[in-house]
């Protein structure tokens, strides 16, 4: 294979590479992936397919060929962790293929994945964490009920809101798993929830008395709106959050929904849902909590997934010593 490739700008149209969907499949089978992980397979292999020309003989695939498909995703623009992400989906592939016997060696098999430093997840103080569920949530719901008209929608739409702020940081839930939620996924006597995150790997968390609170005052909120509204009628599948039409919340909503209550909370740059889940950790790991408990909690396959908030712990620790240690 030709050493010398030139960058395209406009490279061919993407093409599906022989035993593609043979591999995702076996993959969906064994790894149990959810279908976007499956998409991201799917997509990261029939670009490096795309970059690289389609090349015919991969027995005789270089390094000099993998710098390449690095190089032109570093002059698109991309960060090293997604470059990193897209290598380790062409490996696997390779290595589904030599697995099957349809490739003797590949250079991947040797190939170092490029180090990315990564970055410390945004997260609320605890102070903020305070404020967001002791006075803002409040303030949306009193303001609504001296607002005389607002009425029934606004008292759905709010106690909905409180509920879904307290799941997702009183359990470190995804968005993804918030929207999914099931009626019967919730056990408001036994104080669990339970769980399908990625891969569809299942996992039980506790819920807190305010979590607890929460989905009682929206279901009962929930159920005197529909029935007013729309002759007792919810949506299909039994989702525990609706929109006021009777769908499944949707993650945009979330999304909207997060950052109004965040704006006058915090100055993170990002206030997304995401952050509340990241603050579940690092409180918790800074009340004492152990990494494997919390790990198990996120639903995170490895413990290093879950080491990234351990700095937290560590910056607190030195705090202390530096103000309690008379050699510091």
């Amino acid at each position: 294979m030709n050493d010398a490739r030139t960058l395209s700008a406009n490279p061919a149209p993407l093409e599906t590479p022989p035993f593609l969907e043979e591999f995702l499949s076996a993959r969906r089978g064994r790894g149990n992936l959810s279908e976007h992980t499956i998409l991201a397979y799917r997509t990261d292999i029939r670009q490096f397919f795309s970059i690289l020309s389609s090349p015919g003989d991969l027995q005789r695939l270089t390094a000099a060929d993998i710098r390449f498909f690095m190089a032109e995703l570093i002059r698109r623009g991309l960060q090293p962790r997604s470059i990193a992400r897209k290598l380790a989906s062409v490996r696997s592939f390779f290595h589904y293929l030599q697995e099957t016997g349809r490739l003797e060696h590949s250079v991947l098999q040797t190939l170092s994945m490029p180090r990315y430093q990564r970055s410390v997840p945004a997260f609320l103080s605890v102070s903020e964490t305070r404020e967001l569920f002791e006075t803002v949530v409040p303030a949306a719901r009193y303001r609504q009920g001296n607002a005389g008209e607002g009425g029934l929608l606004d008292s759905f739409v709010l106690r909905r809101d409180a509920a879904a702020l307290e799941l997702l940081y009183g359990c470190g839930l995804r968005v993804s798993e918030l929207t999914a939620l099931h009626d019967n996924d919730l056990e408001l006597a036994g104080g669990f929830v339970k769980l399908t995150g990625k891969g569809r790997k299942q996992r039980i968390v506790p819920l807190g008395l305010a979590a607890v609170t929460a989905l009682k005052k929206y279901f009962e909120v929930r159920r005197n709106f529909f029935r007013m509204k729309r002759g007792g009628e919810l949506a299909e599948g039994g989702y525990v959050f609706l929109t006021n039409k009777g769908k499944k919340i949707y993650p945009m909503l979330v999304q909207r929904m997060t950052r109004k209550y965040l704006l006058p909370v915090t100055e993170q740059k990002k206030k997304n849902p995401h952050i509340l889940r990241h603050s579940f950790a690092t409180h918790l790991l800074n009340g004492g909590a152990d990494l494997q408990s919390v790990s198990e909690m996120l639903g995170h396959s490895n413990l290093s997934t879950t080491e990234i908030y351990t700095h937290v712990s560590f910056e607190r620790l030195k705090e202390v010593y530096l103000k309690a240690h008379p050699k510091a």
